[in-house]
Formats: structure tokens, sequence, C-alpha cells
């Protein structure tokens, strides 16, 4: 009979629409995308679930609601889904264990463009955003349009390094908004393991080797700051993330 291996393909499928139904649900509650996705699946799946950004999705009452549905109905489907597995192979003989595996993959190809297509994304979502509307009270700021992402500028966080441009200096010192980027906030660890948040540090902030500093800024200058390096060689990159700001402004102002 086909029925476990129809079950197993519905379960993986019931699997991929909750992980977007959870990763939408997320984001309502301030996380960018790539985050949202990334603790969804690993709740839901029950694996990887111990990065620092889980410490701040746990402290959160909406996002922890959220996380522990994942994470009971990520264990009940991943049960079903070795039973189903099981179920499709057992006592079969090897030319019917070798269709059922042939149906299996085509049927995983499918899903997975399923869940990687960027159409079925947009629509689904659309779909995501009225039932997540109508029936629960999650509220929603939509700060990538606010912030202008997706048009060059991005919100992204990354640790400064003990050999970093940023490591021991003052915010003032750094003169980031010459470059066109924003320190929105920062994530210190304490010497006890307990995380404080630093919300629109003022200029005379010091960022440490450790600290996670949240950024906005155009894409490229972001990236130029979590790998710049101290010293002259990272004092000429800032002098040329200054003068493309300035050409960048100059563009945007003549639209």
């Amino acid at each position: 009979m086909w029925t476990p291996l129809a079950t197993l393909l519905l379960i993986i499928l019931f699997s991929i629409v909750v992980n977007k139904i959870a990763t939408k649900a997320l984001m309502r509650t301030g996380l960018s995308r790539d985050v949202a996705s990334f603790q969804a699946q690993s709740a839901f799946s029950g694996a990887g679930f111990t990065t620092s950004e889980s410490e701040y999705v746990v402290n959160h009452p909406v996002r922890r609601r959220i996380i522990r549905i994942l994470i009971l109905l990520g264990s009940a489907g991943l049960t079903s889904s070795m039973a189903a597995l099981i179920l499709t192979f057992i006592g079969q003989t090897s030319r019917g264990a070798l269709a059922r595996l042939g149906v299996l993959s085509l049927g995983l190809l499918l899903l997975y463009v399923f869940a990687s297509s960027k159409t079925v994304d947009r629509l689904l979502g659309r779909v995501i955003d009225w039932a997540l509307d109508r029936f629960t009270s999650i509220r929603v700021v939509d700060y990538e349009s606010l912030l202008g992402v997706g048009h060059g500028y991005i919100v992204s966080s990354f640790q400064v390094s003990p050999g970093s441009w940023l490591a021991g200096r003052r915010l003032r010192e750094l003169r980031l908004k010459d470059e066109g980027a924003i320190v929105l906030g920062i994530y210190r660890r304490g010497e006890d393991g307990s995380i404080r948040y630093i919300g629109a540090p003022g200029p005379d902030e010091v960022i440490l080797p450790g600290d996670e500093v949240i950024i906005y800024g155009h894409e490229e200058v972001v990236a130029s700051l979590s790998r710049r390096l101290a010293g002259p060689i990272g004092d000429v990159e800032h002098e040329e993330m200054v003068e493309r700001q300035r050409a960048r402004v100059a563009a945007e102002r003549l639209g």
C-alpha cells in the first residue's frame, strides 16, 4: 500500500507550511526574516536551538509561545515521519522498495521546489498574513518598508572581534554616520553570562570586544564594518566608505 508514503509526504508538506507560518509570526514580533526563519526551523526540528539569538526569543513572551508550539508540533512530526518512513519500506520486495524510493525522491524534489519558490512564498505569505490578522492579536510593524530595506539598506548584526576596527572605541570617534551607518543597539554579555541590551547608544558609548552590534545602513557599509580590521588599513577603508556614501547621497537626491 502507498498510504504510508503519501502520509510521509503530507507530513513534510505540513512541516514546511508550519515553518512558514511560524516565521511570519516571529517576524511580527520584530525579528528579521533570516533570524525568524532560523529560529522557527531550529525549534521545529529540535536541532541547533542553542545560539545566543535563542535567548532573545525565549525571553519574549509571544515568541516563547510560538516556539513552544513549534517544539510540540516538531516532536510529533518527527515521530510520525519516522513511523511513516519505516512503514513505507517494511515488507517490500526489492522491486517494490525501489519503486517507492523513486516516488519518494520525486515527491521530495517537488516539495523542495514548493518550499524554495519565491512565487509560492509570496502567495502563501499573503494568506498567512491575512490569517494572522484575522485570527491572532500579533501586531506587525513593517520595519522593512519603513527603513527602506530592499533598496540597498539593511539592518544587520554581528559580533565585534578583538581585532575589529570598532573594538575599544567610542561611537563618537568612529564617525559611522559619515559612512551612512547608525548603531541601533548593542547586546553585551556580562561576566555572569547575562545579556544586557543598550538601546540607541549615545556618542560616548564604547564598543567592547564580544559586543553584538545592531547596525542600520547601506549593505556595502555594513559588510565593510563587520570585517574591518583595526589600524591604518581600517582607517583607509573608513575614508573610502565615507567618499562612497557622499556619492550615494548625491545620487539619491537626484532620484
